[in-house]
């Protein structure tokens, strides 16, 4: 019975010491990220650094795609949609910043909110150069609202483990010096 005792206390010592360290290596890692992500003014680091949502969103004509296939690599996600000025003056930096990260391991994914079909998306990218972002519609907005987006556009930063490091609300200069470098520190995979 006393080894039994003793054996329980060892165990949940251990839980103890395992959820300590991975809680100061999360923190660690959220520290590197908020440093680094200092000059993007409008970044608000998460409270907790959790998993982000599995719920689908459409890719191309109909393909249904979830941000957990994107995993080992790092995302700048836009929240984007036609009818919103701020979104399409930022856009043309976003497709600049995508060019810039592509060989970082870092995917960039303007994703509209829209409500209507893919297709008035298609045609706006298309009448106005941005086609290389890829077509990708959230329709009823159901990422959106899992990820907490309440304006456009919002750009939530997703790290290589898939979890939600933070956004930024309003537009930015995506594609200035200072920003790409800290999107590379904090978004890049690292190698092993």
């Amino acid at each position: 019975m006393k080894k039994t005792m003793v054996a329980a206390a060892l165990g949940a010592a251990a839980v103890v010491l395992i959820l300590a360290i991975s809680g100061q290596l999360a923190s660690t890692e959220a520290g590197k990220c908020e440093g680094a992500l200092a000059d993007i003014k409008k970044f608000r680091a998460a409270e907790e650094l959790k998993p982000v949502s599995e719920e689908p969103f459409i890719v191309g004509e109909d393909e249904l795609r979830t941000l957990q296939s994107y995993k080992g690599k790092g995302i700048v996600l836009n929240f984007w949609a036609t009818w919103c000025a701020p979104c399409i003056k930022e856009m043309p930096e976003l497709l600049r910043l995508k060019s810039k990260v592509a060989g970082d391991g870092i995917e960039v994914l303007a994703i509209s909110q829209d409500r209507k079909d893919i297709a008035k998306v298609r045609e706006f990218l298309e009448v106005n150069k941005l086609s290389e972002l890829g077509v990708m519609l959230d329709k009823r907005g159901r990422l959106g609202r899992k990820l907490g987006v309440r304006g456009l556009p919002t750009t939530v930063l997703i790290d290589p483990q898939g979890r939600d490091i933070g956004r930024v609300l309003g537009i930015e200069k995506w594609d200035s010096e200072p920003v790409v470098e800290a999107l590379r520190t904090c978004l890049t995979p690292e190698t092993s």
